[in-house]
């Protein structure tokens, strides 16, 4: 299952690799929702891993003889070490004894080898490398020499990157190059470790452009696994970004998570990059869920320095969303404020207008008893009149509905301010982060909307059936369940009630106006009436 799962992602990005920046924006699109929902099921994958494990131990546990142990012990290390580093460790040592038992010098030296990734992973570099010395290579066959040679290589490269010191880093990465050459020597040209190492070779001499044709070539390979895919895809990513091909470096970063979280690899850098990446471009939501899925991870595997290289980062991320939030939400205080001041302005205009109202209605009688001939004026003024009453109940319905809504959200307001400043006074941040993530704007917003509907509908019943029939009976609209308006009614319902500017409709519904426009046009094509002449009759629409 997982291969295929692979394959399909291969297949996805070769393909994304060639298709313009629009259709690229779609697939990094498809490629997030299929992240969040894998994320939702990700211990669905955990619990698959522990299930082999689990089988695995028994079958050790009760394994007779050295031979049969030490390749059950080397399995579980197999599962482990992309999964929980100290279990890891503790079957790589494992190995170690059972391969003394042995007096077999091969196995012991793939034992040793075995330690020393476990130790690289953990971010502990001196004693990686002290253990990868104890290793005579000249007992390992090619394939067991490579992975020996591109062990010490990546020793010598994460401890320069850990380091960050322009001294040391003059020793360490030459060395790596040394092994990576030897391993590349021993190795198949067109095959995984030749790409792979080429590919790295180039990234780590500044080649991005051959490190990237690497990397897609050995994309391209059949039955990758899961991690290798995961691997590759990560460093092809970093290839693009320096080539500033950004949208196709976060692709192939979400594909690689992706594939971790299915294969349950907790070992893995995929995540913490894209939420890096996510947060330099600005999208700072799915930076703060993926950083703290990043640190939850390097956390269940036990990478300290990967730990470190993340705590550095997720304060700010956290720091730029709780200002975001905050900046939402002082937005919504300062709209509803506006809409509470512009309700006021409208209830004294409406007492004016009533009051000239009255008066006009006198001078009508007046008019009308001297002059028989001004009737037609009279019948314009009483439907004048008939449309400002209506407009008066709209106005009357909806400065309740807006009083409401505003003492609701202020009371929010000032409950979550008074929790916050009570869990940072008392320095209980944790429980502060949890509340802001309590924040459900998307069910307030939801809740805005259903009231609105329900008062809309109180005003103008019938409207929902004078609004169909302006459709054809296939065309007609139809309500969602548990809904009282759909999208395009709820924007039609808007300009019966005044409003018939884009730009303050897709405020009010979150939609962009482009969306808004798209909607309008879809509606008034399907119409039986002439597109000029369908916001007239939707206008016509009395209320009760």
């Amino acid at each position: 299952m997982l291969h295929k799962i692979t394959r399909a992602l291969v297949y996805l990005l070769a393909f994304g690799v060639s298709i313009s920046c629009a259709a690229a924006n779609r697939v990094n699109d498809s490629l997030f929702n299929q992240l969040n929902l894998v994320l939702a099921n990700k211990e669905s994958y955990v619990a698959l891993k522990e299930a082999r494990i689990k089988k695995l131990e028994a079958r050790f546990r009760h394994s007779p003889g050295a031979a049969g142990r030490y390749e059950i012990c080397r399995a579980l290390y197999n599962e482990y070490k992309s999964f929980r580093n100290d279990s890891a460790y503790a079957y790589s040592k494992k190995l170690e004894t059972i391969a003394l038992h042995l007096k077999d010098p091969q196995k012991l030296a793939i034992s040793r080898m075995s330690v020393g990734f476990t130790l690289l992973s953990a971010g502990m570099f001196k004693e990686t490398a002290d253990n990868l010395s104890l290793i005579n290579a000249a007992v390992l066959d090619t394939a067991e020499r490579i992975d020996y040679y591109f062990l010490k290589a990546r020793c010598y490269f994460d401890w320069g990157d850990f380091n960050r010191n322009s001294d040391y880093g003059k020793i360490y990465y030459p060395k790596a190059l040394l092994y990576l050459d030897s391993a590349l020597a021993l190795s198949k040209p067109g095959g995984y470790h030749y790409l792979a190492m080429t590919g790295l070779k180039d990234m780590r001499t500044e080649r991005y452009g051959e490190s990237a044709q690497n990397y897609e070539a050995l994309l391209k390979l059949p039955g990758l696994t899961p991690n290798q895919f995961a691997v590759s895809a990560s460093s092809l990513s970093y290839a693009y970004s320096m080539q500033g091909r950004e949208e196709q470096a976060i692709a192939l970063l979400v594909a690689a998570a992706i594939a971790d979280i299915r294969s349950a690899t907790k070992e893995t850098v995929a995540i913490y990059q894209l939420a890096n990446k996510l947060y330099i471009s600005g999208d700072h939501n799915n930076a703060f869920n993926y950083i703290n899925e990043a640190m939850e991870e390097a956390t269940f595997y036990g990478a300290r320095h990967r730990q470190v290289a993340i705590s550095s980062i997720m304060p700010i991320i956290e720091a730029q969303r709780i200002a975001t939030v905050e900046m939402q939400w002082r937005s919504m205080f300062i709209y509803a404020s506006i809409i509470t001041v512009l309700v006021l302005f409208v209830i004294v205009f409406a007492f004016i207008i009533f009051r000239q109202l009255k008066k006009l209605r006198i001078a009508d009688d007046i008019i009308r008893k001297a002059n028989i001939s001004l009737q037609a004026s009279n019948e314009a003024l009483g439907e004048l009149n008939k449309k400002l009453s209506t407009a008066n109940k709209i106005k009357n319905e909806y400065i309740g509905y807006y009083f409401n809504i505003n003492s609701i959200y202020i009371d929010k307001l000032e409950s979550f301010k008074t929790s916050i400043a009570k869990k940072l006074a008392s320095k209980r941040y944790e429980d502060a982060m949890v509340a802001v993530n309590n924040l459900h704007l998307d069910a307030e917003r939801r809740e805005l909307y259903h009231t609105f509907d329900k008062v809309f509908l109180r005003l103008f019943p019938d409207f929902i059936e004078k609004f169909n029939a302006l459709f054809e009976p296939k065309d007609r609209a139809v309500i969602p369940k548990d809904e009282l308006l759909n999208s395009e009614l709820r924007i039609f319902a808007l300009i019966r009630m005044g409003i018939h500017d884009n730009e303050r409709i897709s405020k009010i519904l979150a939609y962009s106006v482009n969306t808004i426009y798209a909607y309008k046009n879809r509606v008034k094509t399907r119409s039986v009436v002439n597109n000029e002449e369908f916001e007239n009759h939707i206008m016509a629409i009395d209320a009760v």
